[in-house]
């Protein structure tokens, strides 16, 4: 357990973006793995193999930051301490950013992605059968999407996301803006036409049965993404006959990172989830 003598620190060491950042660090961390090239683009993850034999459950990580900025190591650090520490292998991925790149890319990436970790599995410990994918913001919203369309290879055993936007067109409707999701469609106008656009990348639209299991976690005072998104989705997801869950985060805002102030025990609770539910 020595090596997590300092994570404590490390996890707060979320680096930004200013040309002086430090580069990032985390005790067992491989950097820079590149799992897919879109174009010129090398999309690339980071990996964390627990010490021992394995297979492990394994947790595929997206960062949040509304489709327009962020990378792997920004806004999910809060979850790389508590998934080292329960024995998982987790990956923490970049994927293309608007305005740059519209719809699909970035769900693209995310399904890319879990397909790269399949393929991998054997190198890092992985149990392809114990695979979830956790996302954040934006990254909630991928990994929504991911679970709700993923078949196949792209296919994963259970869905976290973090304060997600599942309604696109409520979404945008109660913030009169579309803000990076109009980067994403590369369309800022509030029109019926992009209102279809949305819809249809919508999570909510294709929620079906025998879907993968789903925990939401989500503040009740998040005034950038209403925690009634996540109460929508939970709805249609049971309607449909598949299981969902959400804790919801007394006081808590947008961001798990302001979290902690509120002595919340979320990360906690979804570990003890993913262990019953990647059993």
């Amino acid at each position: 357990m020595k090596r997590f003598a300092l994570l404590f620190l490390l996890a707060a060491a979320v680096i930004g973006h200013a040309a002086d950042a430090k580069p990032f660090t985390f005790p067992g961390l491989k950097q820079d793995i590149e799992f897919a090239k879109a174009g010129e683009v090398s999309l690339t993850l980071d990996a964390f193999v627990p010490e021992g034999n394995g297979p492990f459950a394994a947790c595929i990580l997206v960062h949040g930051g509304g489709f327009t900025k962020g990378d792997k190591h920004s806004f999910i650090t809060p979850l790389f301490e508590p998934l080292a520490k329960a024995g998982f292998t987790w990956f923490t991925i970049n994927y293309r950013l608007a305005p740059q790149h519209r719809w699909p890319a970035c769900a693209d990436d995310v399904a890319s992605a879990i397909k790269w970790v399949k393929a991998h599995a054997a190198e890092y410990k992985v149990d392809v059968n114990r695979i979830a994918i956790i996302g954040e913001s934006a990254g909630g919203h991928l990994v929504s999407w991911a679970g709700v369309t993923g078949v196949g290879d792209t296919r994963v055993a259970a869905v976290v996301p973090f304060y997600p936007p599942q309604d696109l067109v409520a979404h945008v409707k109660r913030r009169n803006e579309l803000r990076g999701l109009g980067d994403l469609i590369g369309s800022h106008e509030m029109s019926e036409a992009n209102f279809a656009k949305l819809a249809e990348m919508s999570p909510i639209t294709h929620v079906k049965a025998g879907l993968p299991p789903f925990l939401q976690i989500h503040g009740d005072a998040d005034t950038t993404v209403a925690h009634e998104q996540s109460v929508m989705f939970e709805k249609a997801m049971k309607a449909a006959g598949n299981t969902c869950e959400t804790i919801t985060v007394k006081g808590g805002g947008h961001g798990m990172g302001g979290w902690a102030k509120l002595n919340s025990d979320y990360a906690a609770q979804m570990i003890a989830w993913l262990r019953v539910t990647l059993k």
